[in-house]
């Protein structure tokens, strides 16, 4: 237990006060860590799995105000692949349940090694007796011109992509935009193409290296690497950098060495990471690349450790995370006595993971460095395909395995241990004979490393199996194998499936619509109605396991009953997300994006005028015109909300939450001489019928007056084109960006009430029948464009009428949110003011 004593207490060497049942004063030595991050909190872990709670009084000081989370998963969060409850490590209850002091949101400023105090920037004053370093890196900014505004901030639209809270922000920003541009050609930077571009931006890579990758991949392997990005869509500039960002009040485009600009709303860092290192220069300790440490991970100062990114060992600083792992248990080791004697001689790095979609292994060189060393390739550039080794004196010093990782289990074996190599160096990279990858897993010594990212071994896993875990699912609860980036995944299938020989149970949850209840969604549905269940509190209690409730179920578990109830539906505050709280979309510094509705993107000049006294009174610092035809008020203190609402009279434009967005129009038959309908009006039609829908995920759509697709209605969930004579066509399932998937043709019909039916049918099966966060442009392919017009054109499964009622239900149970919660809010706190109110601390960038 620690207690804080108000300000700082120069010269004191104790701080914590807390009494053990023996002599009232705690015994235990003071084991602070500096960092939260995945080598601070593994550091933890390993302490407390050799009974070190008993012998430490740990503290944590975290910059970020969250619990511990994998940054490694960041780029599925942000591809809308897992949501950020998902990558959570440590919550906060972890540290209090651990008798952990956890000081999140935090920073420590500087240590003072001969007091033995830590100095952190709530003005508090901490003692320790072993101290740790596990500040973690940060996004690298290149230099470019105007990239900072006058106090020295980033200009609005340049993000990095190194935290939970860079993640948010580029997921606002890409709901409200449309191009992007990703400094980076590494792992990080396609990643966050990738991803950008699965929302729908149009983005550009701009990477200063001569190929892809560079620093794992060969020039050839970059090649093909570079070839199937683009064939994704995303436009690849390499051998360039950007010098300058294009502004001045916000992000319009970068310009290139060479000259060239690029139109952008959007800039994400991902140019590489820099140790973060102030604290410890701030205190003196020695620090070159990174804090300089000797292989028992310890400073110049004999009390002062380091692990981590931020840590510099015989010359090296790693950015991957099993060196991290190797570093956090040789520390452990030393700092509880287990094994003093324990030392950390590096790392042979290995990795393992799906860069924009394509497998990428690598280990050790990528080219020979020798007259002597063996280097074979096999290139297929037409199949994505590329893969290398490289040997040397008979041993594996390298491997490079690009669109094909069927191998990398025995090369890792062979480049880790040394193991004899075949004398048909082809037999590395190609099975030649039936059965191979079995006899690799079981050949696979048991010590050998499976999850690079979890430091879980082959013995592991087999030793789940050997527990009582029946399926790979609960092997992966059970060992954190897999729970990484997710490349090991098929590695541990095949070694469970080894392990059990064979009998192996299928993950139930895999079908289940949400993880906390174990029914598919047709089940979970009928039986939500059978046993009247109207609140997710409710639905915990008769079908969780136990009644146990299930943070990260709330979400899916509210639109459902929402789409199933209507207006009948009892409301829980704590089951919304924030954004769907407050009805805002919250900001990366706490405040909040208010969207005022203009349907069809027709407003008029009270509006405006309303706007912008309303900007003016509340001091909003952005005012921005959105890709969706709106006008954006950003940075708006969450307990001014309601007032300005208020004062706006105007419904939300819904720019956030999982529901129907928006309606963009052209202008339509009235003022367009190409105008074959008036696709202004049934776009307001549109949005005023299904405004505020709840969905499995967001809802975008759009109507043309002709097919020159001016409001791009042909990549939107839903698009509408008037053809003529009186005729809309209807096409569903589209996805904006470089890589565009035309949405698929519906139906052509003959007015716009049949458009608006359609419409509405179409919504309804879709949120009865995708899955959470499933978008259109992926359920529609799922389900079949022939099946889609089976059931809604010709009802063939005899629901038409079901569907007309479920939607009009929805459209009946609408109410404006701003209206009733602002005259009387769902809860007390609703609208008190979110957290971080201040500025959270920025360590010092020099």
């Amino acid at each position: 237990m620690g207690a804080t004593l108000g300000g700082r207490l120069e010269g004191l060497t104790s701080l914590h006060f807390a009494l053990d049942e023996a002599d009232g004063v705690d015994s235990r030595q003071r084991l602070v860590v500096v960092g939260n991050g995945m080598a601070g909190a593994r550091l933890v872990e390993e302490v407390l799995e050799r009974r070190g709670g008993e012998q430490f009084a740990i503290t944590v000081f975290g910059e970020e105000p969250h619990g511990n989370y994998n940054r490694i998963m960041l780029s599925h969060v942000l591809a809308g692949e897992e949501h950020e409850d998902d990558i959570v490590l440590n919550s906060h209850d972890w540290y209090a349940d651990n008798g952990i002091v956890l000081r999140a949101g935090v920073r420590v400023e500087r240590i003072d090694t001969h007091a033995k105090l830590v100095y952190a920037s709530d003005g508090t004053a901490t003692g320790y007796d072993q101290l740790v370093i596990a500040t973690g890196s940060r996004s690298f900014v290149p230099p470019m011109e105007g990239i900072r505004t006058a106090d020295g901030a980033l200009m609005p639209g340049v993000l990095g992509f190194r935290t939970i809270d860079d993640t948010r922000a580029m997921l606002a920003a890409a709901a409200e935009h449309e191009k992007a541009v990703v400094v980076g050609g590494g792992l990080l930077g396609l990643e966050a193409a990738r991803a950008l571009q699965g929302h729908g931006l149009a983005v550009e890579v701009v990477h200063a290296g001569t190929h892809l990758m560079n620093q794992q991949l060969d020039p050839d392997g970059g090649a093909i690497l570079k070839q199937s990005v683009e064939d994704l869509g995303i436009i690849v500039h390499l051998a360039t950098r950007t010098t300058e960002v294009i502004g001045p009040d916000r992000v319009r485009g970068v310009v290139l060495a060479d000259g060239r600009a690029l139109d952008a709303d959007l800039l994400v860092l991902a140019a590489g990471i820099r140790p973060v290192t102030e604290v410890a220069l701030m205190s003196g300790i020695e620090v070159e690349r990174g804090v300089v440490v000797d292989d028992q991970l310890r400073t110049d100062d004999p009390d002062v450790y380091a692990v981590g990114e931020c840590a510099q060992h015989r010359g090296e600083v790693y950015g991957l995370v099993a060196p991290v792992w190797e570093q956090a248990r040789v520390l452990a080791d030393v700092l509880t006595g287990t094994d003093p004697d324990a030392e950390y001689h590096g790392s042979r790095t290995a990795t393992k993971l799906k860069v924009a979609g394509v497998d990428v292994a690598t280990m050790g060189l990528n080219r020979p460095e020798r007259d002597a060393d063996e280097f074979l390739v096999i290139s297929e550039p037409r199949r994505g395909v590329h893969l290398s080794v490289v040997i040397r004196d008979d041993v594996l010093i390298g491997a490079t395995l690009l669109g094909d990782t069927r191998k990398v289990a025995f090369l890792t074996q062979a480049f880790d241990r040394g193991t004899p190599l075949p004398e048909e160096r082809i037999r590395l990279l190609v099975d030649l004979s039936d059965g191979a990858a079995e006899v690799g897993v079981a050949e696979l010594p048991a010590e050998s490393q499976v999850c690079n990212c979890n430091g879980v071994t082959k013995q592991a896993i087999c030793d789940a199996v050997a527990g009582g875990c029946a399926s790979v699912g609960g092997v992966m609860d059970a060992t954190r194998a897999g729970k990484g980036c997710g490349s090991c995944k098929g590695l541990v299938q095949q070694i469970v499936e080894w392990a059990a020989d064979g009998d192996v149970v299928e993950d139930p949850a895999a079908s289940w619509y949400v993880p906390g209840i174990p029914l598919a969604k047709p089940a979970l549905m009928a039986e939500i109605r059978s046993r009247d269940l109207r609140s997710v509190s409710a639905v915990f209690a008769a079908l969780a396991p136990g009644g146990a409730e299930d943070a990260k179920s709330k979400m899916a578990l509210t639109s459902l009953l929402r789409m199933i109830w209507g207006s009948d539906y009892e409301q829980e505050n704590d089951a919304k997300f924030i954004n769907d709280r407050v009805h805002a979309n919250i900001q990366r510094d706490g405040t909040f994006s208010v969207v005022p509705q203009m349907k069809g993107g027709v407003t008029t000049a009270a509006q405006l005028r309303t706007i912008a006294d309303v900007a003016e009174k509340y001091e909003v610092p952005m005012i921005k015109v959105t890709g969706g035809q709106r006008i954006d008020l950003l940075g708006v203190r969450k307990e001014d909300l309601p007032a300005m609402w208020a004062d706006l009279g105007m419904p939300s434009g819904y720019a956030y939450g999982k529901s129907m967005r928006t309606v963009k129009t052209c202008v339509g038959s009235d003022f367009c001489r190409f105008g074959l309908g008036d696709s202004t009006q049934l776009g307001i039609d549109l949005e005023t019928r299904f405004q505020g829908i709840e969905s499995p995920a967001k809802i975008k759509m759009a109507v043309v007056g002709c097919p020159r697709n001016c409001a791009e209605a042909y990549v939107k969930d839903v698009g509408v084109v008037a053809v003529g004579n009186g005729k809309w066509e209807v096409y569903v399932g589209g996805a904006a960006g470089a890589s565009v998937r035309k949405g698929d043709l519906l139906a052509t019909v003959d007015s716009p009430a049949a458009v608006m039916e359609l419409t509405g049918r179409f919504v309804q099966y879709y949120r009865e029948n995708a899955n959470w966060l499933e978008r259109t442009y992926d359920f529609v392919p799922r389900v079949g464009l022939a099946h889609l017009q089976q059931v809604l054109l010709e009802d063939s499964e005899g629901i038409v009428v079901h569907l007309d009622e479920g939607i009009q239900r929805s459209i009946d149970a609408y109410t404006d949110p701003w209206a009733q919660d602002r005259a009387e809010p769902a809860t007390a706190g609703q609208f008190r003011p979110a957290l971080p109110l201040v500025e959270l601390p920025k360590v010092p960038v020099r």
